[in-house]
């Protein structure tokens, strides 16, 4: 009776294995698929002082249809979110206990990105061109389209309340205006105009960006040429 009992669970055994092997063999883990693009390395010394470029800085609602460069793309996002203690790998915006709960994106005209501040590289969320959809999430304003890219900054609440509970909401709400204004000022001294956003529809935005849902739209910032 022992025997047989045994074989049995050595039997249910090897099932469950079995099942365990197809169902991850079927999976697809997060990252697995994901394919990324290393960012050029930041330059640390431009030829724009911070005072020229707080005087320069206006909200530009008009861009012309000009890409921009890859390069330009690194630096506006290292100024956002960028690495700039790689000991202790503290960021370009203060953060409340340095818990960094935002999250940036980036649609442009070949599709919709996710940056990794540690790696400072971009990781390709869609093909696809969602710059109009997300026009249509800021209730139909068009410069949104029209902008070479469209920064998302997001943010996982979650990581800040944890530690300082509903206080951590308005902290997180402060670093998303830090960020923003590294990425308006560095778009100065780029030679490049942006505007600040903050009219859309939170569902509507998290839906066209198939944001995760612990992932919440703060801030969007389109970026571009000024279409003089």
């Amino acid at each position: 009776m022992a025997a047989v009992q045994n074989k049995k669970r050595r039997k249910k055994s090897i099932i469950c294995l079995l099942a365990v092997a197809l169902f991850f063999s079927h999976t697809k883990l997060w990252g697995e698929d994901m394919k990324t693009t290393n960012l050029p390395k930041p330059k640390l010394k431009g030829a724009v002082s911070v005072e020229e470029a707080i005087q320069k800085r206006r909200s530009v609602r008009a861009y012309a249809s000009k890409k921009i460069s890859i390069e330009d793309i690194s630096q506006l996002l290292w100024a956002c979110q960028g690495i700039t203690d790689t000991a202790k790998e503290l960021r370009a915006s203060p953060s409340a206990g340095a818990l960094y709960p935002l999250e940036i994106y980036v649609a442009k005209f070949d599709g919709l990105f996710h940056y990794i501040p540690k790696e400072h590289n971009l990781e390709v969320v869609s093909d696809k061109d969602l710059r109009g959809d997300l026009a249509q999430a800021c209730y139909g304003q068009g410069f949104v389209k029209e902008a070479a890219i469209d920064i998302v900054i997001c943010a996982v609440y979650e990581r800040i309340t944890s530690k300082y509970g509903d206080r951590g909401i308005r902290y997180t709400d402060m670093e998303a205006g830090h960020a923003a204004q590294n990425v308006f000022l560095e778009a100065v001294a780029l030679g490049l105009d942006s505007v600040p956003v903050g009219a859309f529809t939170d569902a509507a935005v998290s839906r066209v960006l198939n944001l995760p849902k612990d992932v919440k739209p703060l801030y969007i910032l389109p970026v571009g040429y000024n279409k003089r």
